[in-house]
């Protein structure tokens, strides 16, 4: 397992004089950067979160597209945390190899799984939806989303071809995975997804990019995968995260089916700001499909954390789901219809 990247004293000192957040009290590393490194900043005028990135081909861009992103939704009230100005007045530091950006915290807790949070969920994604409708930039983000893409059936392939033995239970789950995929990729281009409108939409809806405070959103926090894509990407993929039932910390223990009631509670929330036409409709469990299995084959391949093991355990837990929804799909449609 590769070495979770974190930042050196020295580099920070460097960083933290770009800022003007007064005496710093308490740097505190956060776990969830492995190779992107963030710490959580105290400081006499309040709590930062500080994130680094390599300085790739296109990242300023990026970054700075997110950056304008998340002020317009500022502009428009919806619950975005905000970026920090340097003494630059940019947003972006950029020191050697590596680029810097500053986002001040809002107080929140997390996803509490009631009701009334899962509902204001779906709200608040139709509610961003709206406010980027006609956002417009020089900057054109990604149009690639977790459907119908061509990298999750190479790394697929590539999977079923890691395994031991010819007969392995990793590439049964992979060609079986790919079939699932490939089905549903090519009912909802039956549905007519290549004339549904693009737009800017968030690309990652799910709890841990979310902080609630008494039922409802409070802040956004990540804005690292947006993209122009049709908003019912955005919607299939929310409904699944807002849905998963685990349980355990092993995937292989964890059960076949969804929570119908929060899948529910999600796609109410997001109709009573906007209501997707009956294909749409009728394409969302097959996206839910193809998303889950995009998510698990690509952190798979990417992440390095996983050994055979755990990799076909992970698989096997997403084709058992996957059957579930693909089983219960009539089901699934009439209860978001009613």
């Amino acid at each position: 397992m590769p070495e979770r990247a974190h930042f050196s004293s020295e580099e920070l000192e460097k960083v933290l004089m770009h800022y003007d957040i007064g005496q710093v009290r308490q740097l505190k590393p956060l776990s969830a950067g492995r190779r992107e490194p963030k710490v959580v900043i105290i400081s006499e005028q309040g709590k930062f979160l500080l994130k680094r990135r390599p300085k790739t081909k296109d990242i300023l861009e990026r970054v700075a597209f997110a950056h304008a992103v998340q002020a317009h939704l500022a502009q428009m009230a919806f619950p975005v945390t905000s970026v920090v100005t340097g003494r630059d007045r940019r947003t972006i530091l950029q020191l050697g190899d590596h680029i810097y950006a500053c986002l001040r915290f809002v107080a929140g807790g997390r996803y509490d799984g009631s009701a009334e949070a899962t509902a204001d969920a779906g709200r608040q994604l139709a509610n961003l939806h709206g406010h980027l409708a006609d956002f417009a930039c020089e900057y054109q983000p990604p149009t690639s989303s977790f459907h119908d893409s061509s990298s999750v059936r190479v790394q697929l392939e590539k999977t079923a071809q890691k395994t031991p033995t010819a007969n392995s239970e990793l590439q049964e789950t992979a060609e079986a995975l790919a079939g699932l995929y490939q089905n549903c990729s090519h009912r909802v281009n039956q549905l007519g997804f290549e004339s549904w409108p693009q737009q800017i939409v968030h690309g990652d809806w799910h709890p841990g990019n979310m902080l609630f405070a008494e039922g409802k959103l409070v802040a956004v926090l990540d804005f690292d995968s947006i993209r122009l894509a049709p908003m019912v990407t955005d919607l299939a993929n929310g409904m699944l995260q807002f849905s998963k039932v685990a349980g355990s910390p092993n995937p292989a223990d964890w059960p076949d089916y969804l929570n119908e009631a929060k899948l529910v509670q999600f796609f109410s929330g997001y109709r009573q700001v906007i209501e997707p036409d009956k294909d749409e409709l009728s394409s969302l469990t097959f996206l839910m499909i193809e998303a889950m299995i995009a998510e698990a084959i690509m952190f798979i391949a990417t992440a390095g954390a996983f050994d055979y093991s755990a990799a076909v355990d992970v698989l096997k837990m997403v084709r058992r789901k996957a059957e579930w929804i693909e089983k219960n799909r009539k089901m699934l449609e009439e209860a978001i219809s009613s």
